[in-house]
């Protein structure tokens, strides 16, 4: 059967009092409705609707191609919002989600046993629902005796004896999609708030003969909707365990689970071992038997198997297999390291590339640069790319030798087994096989240290 999907996402969220749209909040490196959006892709579901309002275009923005969109200009209640998408789903045959995008911890699986239960009851509309020790603040679960929903009741209207149930709506809901949208047709905002609410679609169709079903899911914890930022802190803390403890399962070794953060959409192979104090963000991926910090940050980067990163912040880099990192480099975006690199401490690496079994061991700044196999980079060495204007490039041959303290100023060529003299300034091409020195003459002067430091002491007495 077909399943289509419609996420509520107009709402302004005004108690988290930001500037930025409630389901744009990020939970581990993701707005909060795209959790929910990728999540519906996992279930294979053919169209998804995302409801926009406020902030429209941002939530356009960050959702993109994913989803297809309705826009609630008014926001005159729930029921009104999923309406918006009638001209798009009301003629579908199958099965409809109707779920927020401030639940960014609903997983897939619990979804599809919700669809399967609504499958098997034969219902025309199956809430999900939740047992919560505390269910205060949420709408009450009726049921009959023999275990059917009769109803939703809001807290504000709940008796003394619906007060005490625990089973509480979450909001989610599945839907027999013809159903759903004929029903909307007759929900009215005759109500304190003057609103168009979805739960009003329950009443409606069981006054229709209709069946309407409720499944417990079993995590409580999934339905946390986000309303400030305190729920966004708890969703932030239940969603880094819930990855964690994935990448453990998969045979990544993290030495102290709560002290390191790992965003959703990093990817780590096994063996890998991550020492606290890292942070892994956005689309990282780390190869196998890889030794990850401690204190290590990274960003959009690839490290290849084998490789050591410690103590360093890569930013859209990419380091090949058995590569050494740290401690306190710094790889900057357009960074391609080879097999066997070696860099070492305090060395910063920008839009360069560096070839196979090359080395940087320390204090040295690579940018806008070519390096060849097998290079050795002295301490203090840079690439002196920029004019004030423009970026230039610096090309080393394989085999070079760049001598400590030496600038090499771009555009430059250094050829294969050229040999840079320590602390020359290189403004010219070297060849193949030559060697290079660029110092100024010195020039030694016999005795005259002493006559200088008295010098130094005249001048001090005579201020």
């Amino acid at each position: 059967m077909r399943l289509h999907a419609v996420v509520l996402a107009a709402g302004q969220g005004k108690r988290m009092k930001s500037k930025l749209f409630k389901v744009l909040h990020q939970v581990c490196g993701k707005p909060m409705v795209l959790h929910v959006v990728d999540m519906l892709r996992e279930l294979s579901v053919e169209r998804t609707v995302v409801v926009v309002g406020h902030g429209a275009e941002a939530v356009k923005g960050a959702v993109a191609d994913r989803a297809e969109y309705a826009m609630q200009e008014q926001q005159l209640g729930t029921g009104h919002a999923v309406l918006q998408a009638a001209p798009l789903l009301e003629q579908e045959e199958g099965l409809t989600l109707v779920l927020y995008g401030d639940t960014p911890l609903l997983t897939a699986e619990t979804i599809r046993q919700m669809v399967e239960a609504h499958r098997k009851n034969g219902a025309a509309a199956t809430l999900l629902t939740a047992q919560m020790p505390d269910p205060k603040g949420y709408g009450r679960i009726i049921r009959d005796e023999s275990g059917e929903v009769t109803s939703i009741v809001e807290e504000k209207d709940c008796n003394p004896e619906q007060r005490g149930i625990t089973e509480i709506n979450t909001g989610t809901y599945c839907f027999d999609n013809r159903k759903l949208f004929a029903a909307l047709h007759n929900v009215t905002n005759h109500n304190a708030q003057g609103e168009y609410y979805l739960t009003d679609v329950i009443g409606i169709l069981q006054q229709a003969g209709e069946k309407v079903a409720g499944f417990v899911m079993s995590d409580p914890a999934e339905s946390i909707g986000v309303n400030d930022r305190i729920a966004l802190s708890e969703v932030e803390a239940i969603m880094r365990r819930r990855i964690n403890r994935k990448h453990m399962t998969e045979g990544v070794t993290l030495i102290d689970p709560d002290s390191t953060y790992i965003e959703a959409d990093v990817r780590i192979g096994s063996d890998t071992i991550i020492y606290p104090g890292t942070v892994l963000r956005g689309h990282t991926v780390i190869g196998e038997d890889c030794i990850i910090g401690p204190q290590t940050e990274m960003t959009d980067s690839v490290v290849g198997s084998g490789s050591e990163i410690k103590r360093s912040v890569l930013l859209e880099a990419e380091t090949g297999v058995n590569a050494h990192v740290g401690p306190f480099a710094y790889l900057r975006p357009g960074t391609k390291l080879r097999a066997n690199v070696k860099i070492g401490d305090f060395v910063e690496i920008k839009n360069a590339v560096i070839g196979e079994g090359s080395k940087v061991p320390h204090l040295s700044y690579v940018g806008d640069a070519e390096v060849g196999k097998n290079v050795n980079i002295g301490c203090g060495s840079i690439t002196a790319n920029y004019d004030g204007v423009n970026k230039h490039k610096t090309e080393i041959g394989d085999n070079a030798f760049i001598g400590s303290n030496s600038n090499l100023i771009a555009p430059v060529r250094i050829g294969n087994d050229a040999y840079v003299v320590a602390g020359s300034t290189i403004t010219h091409a070297v060849n193949d096989g030559d060697l290079a020195i660029a110092r100024a003459r010195q020039a030694n002067k016999p005795g005259y240290a002493e006559k200088l430091k008295k010098r130094i002491r005249g001048n001090k007495l005579s201020e």
